[in-house]
């Protein structure tokens, strides 16, 4: 592994902590919660509020759901070289109660998945560039 620094591959988004947290906010007119961030007006039907709090989200949840991704996606995002499948996985987070959607961990694949299994979001290099590792979070189950 290179000695450069780590970055995250979208600034904003998680924080870099060995724990690490997705960046969302919290609307502070009816509190609903919001991933990626708000900032302009709140998506709540019921709530006509501009104010929001950014907040560190729950970084554990349950399996919601999940699938397998056999196709490359489009740039921005910086796929492996050659392409390899890799699984999607639907979190509930356990305190705000919002589905987040996210890649899984490498290695893990829809064979080691079960819908209502504990999962943690972890952080893993994403590319390297010349001057930094770009990272991101997946989901991965929960260790025992």
């Amino acid at each position: 592994m290179s000695a450069k620094p780590h970055a995250p591959a979208i600034d904003g988004w998680h924080t870099m902590a060995a724990e690490p947290h997705l960046i969302g906010t919290r609307c502070e007119g009816c509190g609903t919660y919001f991933f990626p961030r708000q900032t302009h007006y709140c998506k709540n039907p019921n709530c006509d509020s501009t104010e929001f709090e950014d907040v560190e989200l729950s970084r554990t949840g349950t399996l919601w759901s999940y699938t397998n991704a056999c196709y490359k996606p489009p740039e921005p995002f910086v796929a492996s070289d050659p392409f390899e499948p890799y699984a999607i996985a639907a979190v509930e987070l356990d305190k705000e109660k919002m589905v987040v959607l996210g890649q899984v961990a490498t290695g893990i694949g829809v064979e080691d998945l079960r819908v209502g299994m504990p999962m943690e979001l972890v952080l893993e290099p994403l590319h390297e560039t010349d001057e930094d590792i770009k990272v991101t979070w997946k989901w991965q189950p929960l260790a025992d």
